[in-house]
């Protein structure tokens, strides 16, 4: 018995009166705006018709410059414009690298036979 209420005492108040100091981490709710310089940037390297990829890197770098100043609008704004061109650069990239591989199936076999048939007539060299 005195056992316990011994070990009672000792869970009283606690032995330092100095306050208890705390840290308080805010973090934020809002989400990030994305301005798609990555994808700009590959536009920019690999399918870049009709300069859509430069002008698609352009308007990311405005649109990250705008996001580091504290203007969550205009970034947005040129973010959203970056991932318009971006959309159109690969489209068009896609449909002129399509287009080429096609165009190359359809053309090459058809001036391979036509240099036969030149070749075989005796016109050829």
């Amino acid at each position: 018995m005195i056992k316990e209420e011994f070990q009672v005492a000792n869970l009283g108040a606690p032995q330092n009166s100095q306050p208890v100091m705390s840290t308080v981490v805010n973090i934020g709710t809002e989400a990030t705006v994305r301005d798609h310089i990555v994808w700009s940037l590959f536009n920019t390297m690999f399918f870049n018709p009709c300069c859509l990829g430069i002008v698609a890197f352009a308007y990311s770098v405005k649109s990250r410059d705008r996001k580091m100043v504290g203007d969550k609008i205009g970034a947005q704004s040129y973010a959203s414009t970056a991932k318009c061109l971006n959309i159109w650069a690969l489209v068009l990239g896609l449909f002129v690298t399509i287009g080429f591989i096609v165009l190359l199936a359809l053309v090459l076999p058809a001036a391979s036979r036509a240099v036969e048939t030149g070749m075989q007539g005796g016109r050829g060299y």
